[in-house]
């Protein structure tokens, strides 16, 4: 469904919004198992703790510290391969049905519906996939031959290239220039640059007041008005 001439593109945000808390540890853990990630984690307790606080570039460097920790030397073949797996459980374990309902909702009206996720690329996709969405923008892990090496493969796909990813998948789709009315679902400040260029700009996150996107309209006041086809 289009207004006027303008194609709906919907983006949803994966950990948080389309599921309940996050996945990346979850992942880590069915990968290397769950001593090894929590060793690794308690190393890095301190620069983890202040990357949560700071944010920005200081929690993108941070996890990818952690990454080059326990996925350097992976093969990436069989991180694919476990990453389907791991969407598709961690789908049916932690989905949330509000936003579930209103990605369908979105489906069965024809518009465009993109996950953008700063989480990895290789269980993101597959479970976008599983949910019906035309696309999954997400983090990219950069592979040496056929090992993982542990960084990011470009940008970590939060805050401002979540926006940037969006914009790059709208014109290789030749949606661009048709100026796409913009849906954009999110729960953290990592979905802010996202939710500020959107026409329509919604909170799925479970803060309330004290969410980091509470200037946004809550996902339960804005279904009534706009899910009436």
């Amino acid at each position: 469904m289009s207004t006027g001439a303008r194609p709906t593109v919907a983006a949803f945000d994966f950990d948080g919004t389309l599921t309940y808390g996050g996945s990346v540890l979850r992942f880590l853990a069915r990968v290397r198992g769950a001593v090894p990630v929590a060793l690794a984690v308690l190393r890095d307790l301190p620069r983890l703790a202040h990357a949560a606080i700071v944010g920005g570039t200081v929690s993108d460097d941070a996890k990818e510290a952690l990454f080059m920790r326990l996925l350097a030397g992976f093969p990436a073949a069989e991180l694919d391969r476990i990453g389907a797996e791991f969407a598709d459980a961690h789908l049916r374990r932690r989905l949330r049905s509000d936003t579930r309902e209103r990605l369908e909702w979105h489906r069965v009206q024809g518009h465009h519906i993109v996950v953008v996720s700063a989480s990895p690329e290789c269980y993101v996709r597959p479970a976008a996939a599983l949910l019906g969405a035309d696309a999954a923008l997400a983090t990219r892990l950069a592979v040496g031959g056929d090992l993982l090496t542990g960084r990011y493969e470009g940008k970590n796909c939060r805050g401002a290239e979540k926006y940037a990813r969006l914009m790059a998948w709208l014109r290789s789709q030749g949606l661009a220039a048709a100026e796409p009315v913009l849906w954009a679902y999110g729960n953290s400040r990592g979905d802010r640059r996202l939710l500020e260029a959107a026409d329509h700009g919604v909170d799925a996150g479970r803060l309330g007041r004290l969410g980091r996107l509470r200037r946004f309209p809550r996902l339960e006041k804005v279904a009534a008005p706009h899910l009436s086809s």
